[in-house]
């Protein structure tokens, strides 16, 4: 009898055991799996903040972490976390994207005031790739608008670049002096030159680099660095006078994380892109810094360009996003008019 007592406390203490394995994730430390939903040029920085961070964070924690990725055009990212996608932490390219999703309940209202820098840790800006030679001579926005010039730019209504370059042209225009009637003008000439809108910005890139599409291809600064070394020899880098600071911001998303038990480690995740670790991995990748420490160490890498923000011209991005990009704004007055 004592003999089947101590076989039924065995395969009761064995179950037990097996059913702790198949807890959901997030329920210990060791099966936290997080996942980032990002934008689509961020592929190469979290390639190489991922490791970092799940070394970092098992060397002072002692626990183990794994991350998971989704990547694509920033709104588009956006609309499928608040669509159901059960994101851990989204890291976009622009800030309305991530005021969506706390209009819908899915992040804090004050997403904005839980990290430093306005929960940007890096920031960047649109600037102007070229063929090798610069044959079309684009120096500046108003050489996109020119008779016979293709510029690749991805969609605005879906991609964070495509919608910093639309205003980073309406942008520059106000801040030479310009109404708001030569600003739309402007714009609306360079979308004439558009002559396909990609989902995103790297599907942009490829239009440019790989399928021999444009004249110019419009896009963050890291994302320009990056095909440069990557295809340096038939590329230019062209630096606008004047164009818009492009902020990276983050957040945790609440609701998934309080369900799957991993606010500790998403906001350990999202700490960690302003440890100097951090830092440093954005800045190899050309995003520029908000220590100051490691932009000095890497000022070599960035051109002095003068910046004008969202909220400068544009009254912030919940007034640029409903002038602008809501349907009927003025992207789409201007695109279907082309």
């Amino acid at each position: 009898m004592k003999t089947t007592c101590n076989l039924r406390t065995r395969r009761a203490l064995l179950a037990l055991a097996a059913g702790l394995a198949i807890l959901p994730l997030g329920a210990s430390a060791a099966d936290a799996q997080l996942l980032n939903v990002s934008y689509d040029v961020a592929r190469e920085l979290y390639k190489e903040i991922n490791p970092a961070f799940i070394a970092d964070y098992k060397k002072t924690t002692g626990e183990t972490v794994s991350i998971n990725m989704s990547h694509g055009g920033s709104s588009k990212q956006a609309r499928s976390v608040a669509d159901g996608l059960e994101a851990s932490v989204v890291t976009m390219n622009q800030a309305n994207d991530i005021d969506m999703l706390a209009d819908r309940g899915a992040v804090s209202p004050d997403w904005a005031r839980k990290f430093p820098h306005n929960a940007a840790p890096f920031y960047s800006t649109m600037i102007f790739l070229v063929r090798k030679g610069n044959p079309k001579q684009i120096k500046n926005w108003d050489d996109l608008a020119k008779p016979g010039v293709k510029v690749v730019i991805p969609n605005p209504k879906t991609a964070g670049n495509g919608r910093y370059t639309y205003l980073a042209a309406w942008g520059a225009t106000i801040k030479k002096g310009g109404t708001e009637a030569q600003a739309r003008e402007l714009v609306t000439r360079i979308f004439k030159n558009v002559p396909v809108l990609d989902g995103g910005g790297r599907a942009a890139t490829t239009t440019f680099t790989q399928r021999d599409i444009g004249d110019a291809l419009v896009t963050f600064e890291s994302e320009v660095q990056m095909v440069r070394t990557e295809f340096g020899d038939n590329f230019e880098v062209v630096y606008p006078p004047v164009s818009i600071l492009a902020e990276s911001p983050v957040a945790v998303v609440d609701k998934v994380v309080d369900k799957r038990g991993l606010r500790k480690q998403a906001t350990a995740y999202l700490n960690f892109l302003y440890s100097d670790a951090g830092q440093t991995i954005g800045a190899r990748h050309f995003l520029r810094p908000r220590s100051e420490a490691v932009a000095r160490k890497f000022a070599a890498n960035y051109k002095p360009i003068t910046l004008f923000t969202v909220d400068d011209v544009f009254g912030g991005w919940k007034k640029a996003q409903k002038t602008h990009f809501d349907d009927g704004g003025e992207f789409d007055k201007i695109y279907q008019a082309k």
